[in-house]
């Protein structure tokens, strides 16, 4: 009774969790920061996010997840240990019922290190669940039922397209481009156009505040500073919206495909419930300014976005630990 169910959203740039009863309680970057000379964490979240770019040799900023999946186990370990005490206290005694989401593309392998790094953390229990599943669940879809309601899941480093039907995933594509294709696409474009280099956190800002993923009626600009790849100088410079929406034109290709491929894919009894129903687009980057514009108009199937985006998919990972009586034969073993 004592026991708290969380449901964890192990995010290439965010993590967030979802505590039963209050609902997502923490959101914070998917970042730690690292004492080179004692291999000590210096930070995590959003402490260690404002680092990034701005320290020292003695410190290393690292993401420990990447394209979705652990890149470094023993730093991923530490940041879920580090969020779970956040949330639950330092009571060792009442260990949570962990459910964490895991890109549905990943290897067994690396779905076997995100179970191992949840249990090491401190949860007594650990399932893991598809995202796409988890993002189906929390925009509110009926995913119980035997209708077909398609979810695309834009998240930092994977998009996921998924048919979901009876609790279960019927079709998929997955890629692994995301927000973080996105911004690394909008840097080189700047390197290239302007010889100007720019960080992950102006090309986000540039993503953020004027990019589209279609070309806006009324052009937006903003001013960027960076260092002149020439003369190694500080630099200003001023970019319109429509420059962004040509850098960021092939990843966001790459998404428009895999969601056509599960359209290809798809059952026509399922297909025609998609058609009448259309689409929902989640995660943090599905945000980007008419995404759900440009996947209406590249598949001829209404493409709506999901009320929180962001937090879907924790919000579904912690449904299904409440309901994990049901859910618990449609997860994937480990």
């Amino acid at each position: 009774m004592f026991e708290k169910q969380i449901g964890i959203d192990l995010g290439t740039v965010n993590v967030l969790v979802y505590v039963r009863g209050k609902g997502v309680v923490l959101q914070e970057p998917s970042v730690v920061a690292i004492s080179v000379r004692d291999n000590k964490i210096v930070a995590v979240g959003a402490d260690a996010a404002e680092m990034i770019g701005r320290v020292p040799d003695s410190i290393e900023v690292t993401r420990p997840v990447r394209d979705g999946v652990i890149a470094d186990y023993v730093v991923t370990e530490a940041m879920l240990r580090h969020f779970i005490r956040r949330v639950i206290g330092r009571n060792p005694m009442l260990r949570p019922q962990v459910m964490m989401s895991s890109p549905k593309g990943v290897t067994s392998v690396e779905r076997r290190a995100v179970y191992d790094a949840a249990i090491q953390a401190g949860a007594k229990e650990a399932y893991l669940i598809p995202e796409p599943l988890a993002a189906a669940y929390g925009a509110g879809l009926p995913i119980n039922t035997p209708t077909g309601n398609m979810v695309v899941d834009v998240g930092g480093g994977t998009s996921e397209a998924a048919v979901v039907s009876m609790n279960d995933i019927v079709v998929w594509s997955s890629v692994r481009v995301g927000g973080n294709r996105i911004d690394q696409s909008i840097i080189a474009y700047v390197r290239k156009k302007y010889s100007l280099i720019i960080g992950e956190q102006t090309a986000e800002e540039l993503k953020i505040q004027i990019g589209s993923a279609v070309p806006l009626d009324d052009i937006l600009t903003m001013e960027v500073r960076g260092r002149d790849q020439v003369t190694g100088l500080p630099k200003t410079i001023s970019i319109t919206s429509d420059e962004v929406t040509d850098a960021i034109a092939d990843p966001l290709s790459a998404i428009v495909g895999a969601v056509r491929q599960t359209l290809e894919k798809t059952p026509p009894e399922l297909a025609s419930d998609i058609i009448d129903r259309g689409m929902i687009l989640t995660g943090g980057s599905g945000q980007l300014r008419n995404l759900d514009d440009l996947l209406t108009r590249e598949t001829g199937v209404p493409c709506f976005l999901a009320e929180n985006p962001i937090a879907c998919v924790a919000i579904g990972a912690g449904r299904a630990m409440e309901n994990i009586e049901v859910m618990r034969r449609f997860l994937p073993q480990v």
